[in-house]
């Protein structure tokens, strides 16, 4: 890869005037309060600082909501990957998938039975309220021409394992970033007819056991594995040879990984692919595949938000998922795909079925929309992609060490569709005053009591970031950088400076001294 530097610098244009506009989440009008910037350009180290402190982007326009005064608080919120343990309920999906895949069977109920199959792209749903509302235009020329396009790098495949089960052979299922394989047509989807027949009053099912039952078996089971583990103990104690010790029996349970990437037959059903591919600058494979990714897009809008045929428009969806101010960036200790903007593409015997949009930052992958073909409803995309994407954040991991959260956007207690994240743990919430972290559990109960808390227990603590010397904030001014002491003498309105003062101390004085401030 030829050596490219990033550029140094971010473009932001402050506005100054609080945002009121309709709630994508209690559906009422005039009630959710944000400030808000565009972005010019950004680099994904300052976008990792504003996200630390209560930012998000949709597209190119940043906004951060005003949590004392805004009707539903939207909280920050990240989950630690590296400590991730699958819930019973992730469990359930990665099964679900795995049996489609391997049989092309349809799980009965699974939408009934899925309670977090409120999905990934719920999250957004102010923010797109938000965008169409604004239509902001930019109003300045691209000042960094000679940018080069992004360089398109899929991580190497991982190595497929071979195991045995019975006279039949399995292979891994594809790893994440595969290249599409040779175009077969697509499987049918084929519907299981039902459970094998039981001995229960209904033989559809099997019978039934009763959970007291249930216990005494389980209780049974871990006193003989006690008893097994001691009867081991003292065995090896007598100087036995290594060969002839008792196998220890491992109660790990599975990773998240080991889910993900079960074994499928050789003769599977289905095939999944999942691919990353820069979207700004596009890269040829997403420039490629835009169009079909932009049709399962207004499929999904059109079904699942009942948007009329006319309004998910090339433009919209360009607009609000294409678009970044991020620059792709590309240091030698960082991913191998680099950091910035990215479509992560779902390939389903050879078509698109899903896209996850996403930002790769120094510190985090970071969450932004999930879309998916309605007739893989069933499959409970969001869920799946969100566990997808927590696997992926581990892999980055490996490459980059510093590279170890996940963050899944906003968490809003107050609306009892958008609680599901908090089942993502380990987790933490951003303390809307001083800007720490704080582990879930604990703010739930404050939460319970009040939309609006403050997480830090500390009384005295502060904002750590706030700005602290505003003569060194950076601005633009007639082509020109300067700090904000210099470009006092060619301000005509002494008043300006209160909403220089407001946007400092919301971005923090270490990106007030590193981005530009747009001053016309």
């Amino acid at each position: 890869m030829a050596s490219w530097s990033a550029p140094t610098f971010s473009l932001v244009e402050y506005f100054e005037s609080q945002t009121v506009f309709q709630c994508g989440y209690c559906k009422n009008v005039a009630c959710s309060v944000s400030n808000g910037m565009w972005a010019h350009s950004l680099t994904v180290q300052d976008y990792q600082d504003l996200i630390d402190r209560g930012w998000r982007r949709s597209g190119k326009y940043l906004y951060k909501p005003v949590m004392n005064k805004t009707c539903c608080p939207q909280y920050t919120i990240r989950c630690r990957p590296l400590q991730f343990q699958p819930s019973k309920s992730h469990k359930k999906v990665l099964k679900k998938m795995l049996k489609f895949l391997a049989k092309g069977e349809i799980s009965k109920g699974s939408c009934e039975d899925e309670p977090m199959d409120s999905t990934m792209e719920d999250a957004v749903a102010g923010d797109f309220a938000l965008i169409n509302k604004l239509d902001i235009k930019c109003d300045l020329k691209t000042l960094s021409s000679d940018l080069k396009g992004g360089i398109e790098s899929e991580e190497k495949k991982k190595e497929n394992s071979l195991k045995k089960e019975g006279s039949k052979e399995l292979i891994h299922p594809q790893a994440i970033e595969e290249k599409l394989g040779s175009g077969e047509p697509s499987h049918s989807v084929k519907v299981h007819i039902g459970p094998k027949p039981g001995k229960g009053a209904d033989l559809s099912k099997p019978p039934c056991r009763k959970a007291k039952e249930m216990r005494k078996e389980r209780k049974r089971l871990k006193l003989m594995q006690q008893n097994s583990a001691g009867a081991f103990e003292g065995f090896q104690a007598q100087g036995q040879p290594a060969s002839l010790l008792p196998k220890a029996k491992s109660n790990q349970p599975k990773s998240l990984e080991d889910l993900i990437f079960e074994s499928l037959p050789e003769n599977a059903s289905h095939k999944l692919e999942v691919r990353v591919v820069r979207s700004s600058p596009p890269s040829p494979q997403f420039t490629a595949t835009f169009q079909e990714s932009y049709q399962v897009y207004k499929r999904y809008q059109m079904v699942i938000h009942k948007d009329p045929p006319d309004k998910p428009t090339v433009s919209q969806f360009t607009r609000f998922l294409v678009d970044s101010p991020l620059e792709a960036e590309y240091p030698a200790n960082g991913p191998e795909c680099g950091y910035g903007s990215f479509h992560q593409q779902y390939w389903l015997d050879g078509k698109i079925i899903a896209v996850g949009v996403i930002d790769i930052l120094p510190y985090c992958v970071s969450s932004v929309y999930l879309y998916y073909d309605p007739d893989y409803s069933f499959l409970s995309l969001g869920v799946y992609s969100a566990l997808r994407e927590i696997a992926f954040t581990k892999q980055l991991h490996e490459r980059a060490s510093q590279l170890s959260y996940y963050y899944m956007g906003f968490y809003i207690h107050s609306c009892p569709k958008m609680r599901y994240k908090g089942q993502y743990r380990p987790s933490d919430l951003l303390c809307p005053e001083t800007y720490v972290w704080v582990p879930i559990e604990q703010c739930l109960p404050s939460l319970d009591n009040s939309k609006y808390c403050r997480f830090n227990q500390d009384p005295q603590a502060v904002d750590e970031g706030r700005s602290q010397d505003l003569n060194r904030l950076r601005v633009l001014h007639r082509r020109s950088t300067m700090p904000y002491a210099v470009y006092k003498n060619y301000q005509e309105d002494p008043s300006e400076e209160e909403g220089v003062l407001e946007y400092a101390n919301l971005v923090g004085q270490k990106c007030a001294e590193r981005m530009l401030l747009f001053r016309n």
